[in-house]
């Protein structure tokens, strides 16, 4: 056993010296300890020559920062179907079919953080958010899929990129588990590896609170000149109450900030309205329940020259082009019975799932097309215009279920 472990370290200590660490799956890895520094995690590993593999968890222990991964997926002696996602369920590589004894290598990136901020200073987490995979010391992998098989993965740190940082709510963030989602863990599935996605949005949060828990404070820590952060806030911030508070005061500082903090680092901004509510009137239309908010977040990018993704505009025409019924498969909505560990139904019309979360995400991109953005020239080669008038069939949305679910709903609404 000693030998064992001292020779694992040594080959770890090889990969690292050579500035990346590569691992054969093809050959018995460990399960993962922080003495070890990287193996199988999360759930049971995958047992060797299974005809049925099931959905199995690799990571690594590595510093803050970004990184690039490379994946060789397949089976030499089988037919594979394997979707990547990387920390809390980000999608990577949406499906890879190779045939048997074929192989494919796939490269994206992937940001990796801890709560600690550079030069001191800490984000104050939620509760629900220590010991998640978005704030702990590891880069975290799932292989999922109807017959998940992984030659081999390599990790290297990797600066270069261009970072697209990630403020918001319960509608952006990087969603853990099932059946929940967010636009901003699909978002990298559309990127080429020369851009990184860090997605620090979480369920809850205002603009105002996104920045007293010293979020902004460690994207401001790691940002680039050039890189950018999407803003989309309005959620909570609508519900905060008391003097100075509303879309025309509170909201409207908060987001000067944003832009004044974020243009001091070199950085670029791009605003998001918020995405809508299901709720719909009488004659089909579909109800504002965010007040003046939209409107003041367009009035502060127009004032301070902000790119605006008009998101409340383009899910507006998405949930009214799919009906009050038709709506439902955006969100989590899911009669009891849907799940095997489900104990109530679910009737959310604010939190998507995975579906409607990938309809978002795409409307994101648009909007970047629509703004002539650099960014699109970095999309991946299969990427296909959208319109939320003729949105995907929700019957054909291929999406395998994590191992990791959770019945209670996010903060916020």
């Amino acid at each position: 056993m000693i030998l064992k472990t001292l020779c694992s370290s040594l080959l770890l200590l090889v990969a690292t010296a050579s500035g990346a660490e590569t691992y054969d799956l093809t050959r018995p890895q460990p399960v993962y300890s922080d003495s070890i520094g990287y193996g199988y995690d999360i759930v049971a590993p995958p047992v060797p020559k299974a005809k049925s593999p099931q959905p199995f968890f690799f990571s690594v222990r590595v510093p803050d920062g970004n990184y690039r991964v490379t994946v060789e997926l397949g089976n030499k002696k089988r037919a594979a179907e394997t979707t990547v996602r990387a920390e809390s369920r980000r999608m990577m590589i949406e499906k890879c079919v190779t045939k048997k004894g074929a192989t494919e290598k796939f490269s994206f990136m992937v940001h990796k953080r801890t709560p600690e901020i550079a030069g001191g200073g800490k984000v104050r987490i939620k509760p629900g958010e220590v010991g998640s995979m978005t704030w702990d010391d590891k880069l975290t992998l799932e292989f999922n899929g109807a017959a998940p098989y992984v030659k081999s993965i390599t990790v290297e740190r990797d600066d270069t990129p261009v970072t697209l940082f990630l403020c918001g709510n319960s509608t952006v963030v990087d969603q853990g588990r099932e059946p929940w989602a967010s636009w901003g863990q699909m978002f990298p599935r559309w990127f080429d590896d020369s851009v990184c996605v860090a997605n620090y949005g979480e369920s809850g949060l205002t603009a105002s609170s996104f920045m007293a828990q010293k979020r902004l404070d460690k994207i401001l820590s790691m940002i680039k000149p050039g890189d950018y952060v999407f803003c989309e806030f309005g959620h909570n911030d609508e519900k905060e109450k008391g003097p100075g508070t509303g879309a025309w005061y509170h909201y409207t500082v908060a987001l000067k900030k944003f832009v004044d903090l974020v243009r001091a680092k070199e950085g670029n901004i791009i605003f998001c309205t918020p995405t809508q509510r299901r709720f719909f009137e009488k004659d089909g239309t579909l109800r504002n329940t965010h007040g003046d908010f939209p409107a003041a977040m367009r009035a502060v990018a127009q004032r301070e020259n902000v790119p605006l993704i008009d998101l409340n505009a383009d899910t507006k025409v998405l949930f009214e082009t799919m009906g009050s019924e038709g709506s439902k498969h955006l969100l989590v909505h899911y009669a009891l019975g849907t799940f095997p560990w489900q104990n109530k139904a679910f009737a959310d019309n604010t939190h998507f799932n995975p579906f409607g979360a990938y309809e978002v995400a795409k409307l994101v991109v648009m909007g970047l097309k629509r703004m002539d953005s650099p960014l699109v020239k970095r999309l991946r080669s299969d990427w296909h215009d959208f319109s939320p008038t003729q949105p995907d069939d929700w019957k054909t949305f291929y999406w395998p279920q994590s191992p990791l679910y959770d019945g209670r709903k996010p903060d916020g609404n």
